[in-house]
């Protein structure tokens, strides 16, 4: 049975992703399409990268932390990459809950601000 191949487009779309996007990934080594002639293709080893690519942008982790952890797995293994894994949510667990703390001050000023300026202006909340 052979592999189905995404081409270029059909791997932007998918991911729903710009080609500019999929271009920088390559780039920087997060992805490594097959080459025939000026086309590129992606098969399963490429989809299941982008797919967590894409969840590690989800979460807020930086491109440059994303590719150390995909090297991990090829040069030491699943358990390797699950422990590293287990470090950078740990990190970034905390940076979220640092985030939603600013967010949720944030929102109570500008809530509080908001209902002082009714006031100002003789109205009701």
């Amino acid at each position: 049975m052979t592999e189905q191949k995404l081409s270029f487009k059909e791997m932007c779309s998918e991911f729903d992703v710009t080609p500019r996007t999929l271009r920088y990934y390559e780039y920087i080594e997060l992805l490594q399409p097959e080459r025939e002639g000026r086309s590129r293709f992606f098969g399963s080893r490429e989809r299941a990268r982008m797919k967590l690519i894409m969840r590690g942008r989800k979460f807020g982790f930086q491109l440059e932390e994303i590719r150390q952890w995909l090297l991990i797995y090829e040069q030491d293994g699943d358990t390797a990459q699950n422990r590293a894994f287990i470090e950078m949510a740990d990190r970034q667990m905390v940076e979220l809950k640092k985030q939603r703390e600013q967010l949720d001050e944030a929102l109570k000023e500008l809530t509080d601000l908001r209902a002082t300026t009714l006031g100002l202006l003789g109205e009701d909340a």
